[in-house]
């Protein structure tokens, strides 16, 4: 999409030059001109300005971008269809293009690629505007998808900015991807991404995650011949810590990193708020300098001016600047002041030197004191007493003890919901000043969970045993029923919502049968292991057929796409055919 330097959208911005290509879309400078102001000019490709449903999409996230209002995010200024014609260089057609705050400088990539692993300081300095910018998108309900370095922003003067908001949601959502494709970059997708394609908060934690590791060793975690190979890894392996490339990231910043990228979404922090607060207690905790974020390198030119250099103190009493010019750098003698007289000058070099060393004993005797306090009682703490308090309250215990919380969730049938229930290790134990210790979270009593009617039994059954319950079967737990097929499940006992002990019975009712129909609705199997997505179709009366992703296939592989789709009617006896890795 090379537009010619007159092209005029909207009959206000016009182009100038090519600035960056992507998958979906190609970015402009351009200029405003009845504002007179430059911006960038982002042209979705044809192919998708040709989907109605991608362009309802685009104006719809494109108002919600908009939004964000705050530093850490690029302004998205308007945004616009233009029917093309072959003046302006596109050919026929509409053509989407957003309008968005222009930010001279370049890329993380482009920081990466020049510096590679940025350092602990320098990282924490990136990480602190970009999740301020994500915890902004999270409290007004959008979601990015596609974090990476590509889509954070530094200008000249060191403002860091994430851009892209709801692109790849537009092409996700309008169904512009082809079948099974995975919308984002594979090397920061979330497992529930490659799995199911849904993404939630939690899925730009994750993203966000393997952005921290990348900027403390140089590269993403997981790489690849091709991306199938990479999206495996993500679903089946944890992500290592840092710490295994980079010798120099501390414990504490290994965890948080671990802790961002764990598989299951429920164990990683909820928002990109809840990540930049445990960022500043780790900052906090590690005396973390404050250090200006790196700049993208200076595109090269052919002549620069000359800055003359600030005055260096010479030990001789002279100073020397650097200038520019047929006479190079001197060296100008600075005017001698003859001072006092002698006797005067030697009485005050007495006194100078019984101060410093009377400085230098009390430092001493003050070091002497410290370490033989920390060498005693001062490296250690006490676990405080944290049963029954708040989450929030309970951490602000420990990090006014000196230790490091990691949390965890489970059912209580005694201890509300949001309260620690219990702690590892107990209280009022011994521990070293900085160790992690774990506070388990109460999350009330279980629920019976929401199972639609058609349900295979097999799903059904994992889905009270993953709230916590036990599922039961009965012979005679059978009603009839016309819309359910024979042998799915109808409904539970107890009933969706209610309230179970931990661990207590929940019957499963199953349809006898009764007004059976030859057709079936196909239901969701991508994310379930082979043998439980076979077992899951036999009881609707469909067949599995699995189709290896690799070469070399895994026993009881893990399902990443499925034909038909789910929610698909077909007859009974269909095949489906299943993509596992």
């Amino acid at each position: 999409m090379n537009a010619p330097p007159a092209a005029l959208l909207d009959a206000r911005y016009r182009l100038g030059p090519l600035l960056a290509r992507g998958g979906m879309s190609a970015v402009y400078r351009g200029t405003d001109i009845r504002l007179d102001r430059p911006v960038a000019i982002k042209v979705m490709e044809p192919r998708l300005a040709a989907d109605p449903a991608f362009r309802a999409r685009f104006e719809r996230e494109a108002r919600s971008a908009a939004r964000i209002d705050h530093p850490a995010v690029v302004d998205v200024h308007d945004q616009g269809e233009h029917v093309s014609d072959t003046e302006i260089g596109f050919g026929d057609g509409p053509l989407l293009f957003l309008v968005m705050e222009l930010v001279e400088g370049g890329t993380l990539r482009d920081v990466l690629r020049s510096r590679g692993a940025l350092g602990v300081p320098a990282a924490f300095a990136v990480m602190e505007p970009v999740l301020a910018g994500l915890a902004e998108a999270h409290r007004l309900g959008m979601v990015h998808r596609d974090v990476k370095p590509e889509n954070v922003l530094i200008s000249r003067t060191g403002e860091v900015k994430v851009a892209d908001f709801g692109l790849v949601t537009a092409a996700a959502q309008s169904g512009a991807s082809s079948a099974g494709m995975i919308m984002g970059t594979v090397a920061y997708l979330s497992p529930e991404q490659v799995a199911t394609g849904a993404a939630d908060a939690r899925s730009d934690v994750y993203a966000a995650g393997i952005l921290l590791y990348e900027l403390l060793t140089g590269a993403p975690p997981y790489t690849g011949d091709t991306a199938i190979s990479v999206a495996y890894r993500h679903v089946n392996s944890d992500v290592p810590p840092p710490s295994q490339i980079a010798g120099d990231v501390p414990p504490e910043l290994d965890a948080l990193v671990v802790r961002a990228t764990r598989r299951d979404p429920a164990a990683r922090p909820a928002d990109a708020a809840a990540l930049l607060a445990e960022l500043h207690r780790v900052a906090v905790r590690l005396d973390v300098p404050r250090v200006p974020p790196p700049v993208p390198p200076a595109r090269p030119v052919e002549e620069q001016d000359t800055v003359p250099a600030a005055p260096h103190r010479l030990s001789g009493g002279t100073t020397t600047s650097a200038a520019a010019g047929p006479g190079g750098t001197r060296t100008m003698p600075r005017p001698v002041d003859d001072g006092p007289p002698p006797h005067l000058r030697a009485r005050r070099r007495s006194r100078r030197a019984f101060a410093v060393w009377i400085a230098i004993v009390l430092v001493l005797a003050m070091l002497v004191g410290v370490s033989a306090w920390w060498l005693g009682s001062g490296r250690w703490t006490a676990m405080p007493r944290l049963v029954g308090l708040e989450q929030s309250a309970a951490q602000q215990v420990l990090a006014d003890a000196d230790l490091v919380g990691r949390l965890a969730e489970a059912h209580h049938d005694d201890v509300d919901a949001g309260l620690v229930s219990a702690t590892d290790p107990a209280p009022d134990a011994r521990l070293l000043r900085g160790s992690t210790v774990t506070l388990t979270v109460s999350s009330g009593r279980p629920t019976v969970p929401e199972i639609a009617p058609g349900t295979a039994v097999a799903a059904a059954e994992q889905a009270i045993r993953d709230a916590g319950l036990t599922p039961v079967r009965s012979s005679e737990a059978v009603e009839d029923s016309e819309s359910v097929p024979e042998g799915a499940v109808v409904r539970t006992d107890p009933e969706a919502g209610d309230e179970v002990a931990t661990g207590g019975p929940v019957t499963i009712v199953v349809s006898s049968g009764e007004g059976e129909s030859e057709t079936v609705r196909v239901p969701m199997v991508i994310g379930e292991d082979y043998e439980d997505a076979a077992d899951i179709l036999d009881d609707l009366d469909l067949d599995a057929e699995e189709e290896a992703a690799f070469l070399i296939g895994r026993e009881n592989g893990r399902v990443i796409g499925q034909d038909p789709p789910a929610g698909a009617t077909v007859d009974r006896g269909t095949t489906i055919h299943l993509s596992t890795v």
